[in-house]
């Protein structure tokens, strides 16, 4: 649709330069990815903007209520593809001209323009998936974004004992997106790590209801509960004589399982419960298992306790 046949059009879309009073765009000031453009300025900032990268022009008004819908989801899109787009926004009650000349009849309605020429484009509200796919046709497939940089940072400094900052990484993200679920987990995680379950559950609760099943969230909380279980036991040494008076005591190797999971000594832990359903697969209908199935969720797949845990598991369940 907005192929070969616009090509004949484009030198009829470049009107010719003028002053330039594009802008403000949502956020509240001029960005360096999005702008409001005027007929006036549509050359310098689409046309000539589009030599150095790919811009999408989204034609839209005050009055359409799916432009309204469209605007945070593309504009998210862009921000995402970090600096592989530009967005240009013009609205057409204003400006009805370049609209006009390039045939638009419905809106909202997205043209992406590269080399100054239309190549591309949609009509109709989006999802963000959608958007995403067509910024990858235009542009190619977009690398991480700074929040997504940031928590990838945060989160190989606190795998590092670098708890602030992690801690300060992770602040920046929520800073931007108060509800970003990674951040909001990591927060909570360097808390327990510190001991302070308190203050791991406080960050738990700012999740938002549509947050609560996030596997970042499932996991922290899934590490809460085993370190409130895990205190509640306290130290080893009592669990450890009780076992090796009688190695059959599961609810004691159980418990030791759990408090050495609350120390940090994952392996261990998952070895001990693996060896209770090597002895006695039923015991506690079948409660070892279900534990370790919850260890390996507060873990995360690529934790040592979660890889050592699962093979162990495997061979036992299926030797």
């Amino acid at each position: 649709m907005f192929g070969n046949s616009w090509t004949g059009q484009a030198s009829q879309a470049q009107p010719q330069a003028g002053g330039n009073d594009a802008g403000v765009g949502q956020a509240g000031g001029e960005t360096a990815l999005i702008k409001d453009v005027t007929t006036a300025s549509f050359r310098e900032d689409v046309i000539a903007e589009s030599m150095n990268q790919p811009v999408l022009v989204d034609f839209w008004a005050p009055w359409c209520g799916p432009c309204k819908q469209l605007t945070p989801i593309i504009e998210k899109a862009v921000a995402k593809a970090a600096g592989k787009v530009k967005l240009a926004k013009m609205n057409i009650d204003d400006h009805p001209s370049i609209a006009g000349q390039l045939g638009i009849q419905s809106i909202p309605a997205v043209i992406a323009f590269d080399k100054g020429r239309p190549v591309d484009g949609f009509m109709g509200a989006q999802s963000e998936s959608q958007i995403d796919a067509f910024i990858g046709r235009i542009a190619g497939p977009s690398g991480p974004s700074p929040v997504e940089q940031a928590l990838e940072q945060a989160a190989a400094l606190a795998g590092e004992g670098d708890a602030q900052g992690a801690a300060q990484l992770y602040a920046a993200v929520l800073q931007q997106e108060s509800d970003n679920a990674p951040a909001i987990a990591g927060m909570a995680r360097l808390h327990l790590d510190l001991g302070d379950a308190e203050g791991a559950r406080r960050f738990l609760d700012m999740a938002p209801p549509e947050k609560a099943k996030d596997p970042a969230i499932v996991a922290a909380r899934a590490a809460l509960d085993l370190a409130e279980q895990a205190a509640k036991l306290g130290e080893t040494g009592e669990l450890e004589a009780r076992l090796a008076a009688d190695p059959d005591d599961h609810q004691a190797r159980f418990d030791l399982a759990v408090a050495l999971a609350g120390a940090n000594r994952r392996v261990e832990a998952a070895e001990h419960l693996v060896e209770i359903v090597r002895r006695d697969r039923a015991w506690n209908d079948d409660g070892a298992r279900k534990q370790l199935l919850q260890f390996f969720e507060a873990w995360g797949p690529k934790d040592p306790g979660s890889t050592t845990g699962r093979r162990k598991l495997s061979a036992v369940l299926f030797s």
